[in-house]
């Protein structure tokens, strides 16, 4: 008796790669980047309940350029993340469900995220 080759689903090969892929992705990726986020956020707690020295030494690693970056970008992680979670609220009502609008949407939770991002950092961050 000969064994069949069994067939095999089509893979990210076989698919065109679309902005509404890519944001579902991307929107799996930020909720696994927001609870290494929360670690940080965490540890400043931590430190901050224990002493000053320690608080201190915190702050010293976080407001580093790469903490700054790390910081920066568990912010985008938060808003893009949130921002990805209303555009599926919006698709609950079966609103913005025609091919053309959920490319627009998709594009504008890109977009918005990156804005509104930069916008936290310049009123909260640099101007504090």
């Amino acid at each position: 008796m000969s064994v069949r080759a069994r067939p095999t689903s089509p893979h990210l090969q076989i698919y065109r790669w679309t902005i509404t892929m890519a944001m579902s992705i991307i929107h799996r990726a930020t909720g696994i980047a927001n609870y290494a986020g929360m670690a940080l956020l965490a540890i400043w707690l931590v430190a901050a309940a224990a002493d000053q020295e320690a608080l201190n030494l915190v702050n010293l690693v976080y407001g580093s350029w790469f903490g700054q970056l790390v910081l920066f970008g568990f912010t985008w992680s938060l808003v893009h993340h949130m921002l990805g979670g209303l555009r599926h609220w919006v698709w609950d009502f079966a609103a913005m469900m025609e091919p053309g609008q959920r490319e627009l949407m998709a594009w504008a939770t890109l977009a918005a995220s990156v804005v509104i991002t930069l916008l936290i950092w310049t009123v909260f961050v640099w101007m504090a």
